[in-house]
């Protein structure tokens, strides 16, 4: 079991480096709130993040503040319940209008990986400190005793 948890948690850590990689390089993320931007700050991401579901932005002025940013690309990360499919679908089609390139490699990646565990973005925090405490309790575990 350890060794599965183990394997998904590098899985992870491996997508989140990259979304950090990409996100370094100016490629703004879109996610739904500010929790989730709090959420993606507190897992080393340091770029430019848009909400789109604050301060009842429409689906316009999201496309409007990721075009201010001069972005050729926009990475959409937005919740795995149903209200996010939705609305990454929107935005998908409203940026592609718009000439900017959608990029939903991350949100498919994590999905499938979290999202029958998560439905949130803001929730990754605390799913991968549980995975770290729950790596480390079965570690212990699986320790031969030394008596």
């Amino acid at each position: 079991m350890s060794k599965r948890l183990k394997e998904k948690e590098e899985k992870i850590l491996k997508i989140l480096d990259a979304l950090a990689a990409e996100s370094a390089k100016g490629t703004p993320i879109v996610v739904e709130g500010k929790k989730d931007v709090e959420a993606l700050r507190a897992l080393g991401i340091k770029g430019a993040v848009v909400t789109a579901k604050t301060g009842g932005k429409s689906l316009l002025e999201v496309v409007s503040e990721v075009e201010r940013i001069d972005a050729r690309e926009a990475i959409l990360l937005l919740d795995f319940d149903r209200r996010g499919k939705e609305g990454t679908k929107q935005l998908q089609q409203n940026l592609e209008h718009a000439e900017i390139a959608p990029n939903l490699k991350f949100w498919r990646e994590l999905k499938a990986l979290l999202g029958h565990e998560i439905q949130c973005v803001e929730s990754l925090t605390a799913y991968m400190a549980t995975l770290k405490v729950k790596i480390g309790i079965e570690s212990q575990q699986n320790k031969p005793s030394l008596e």
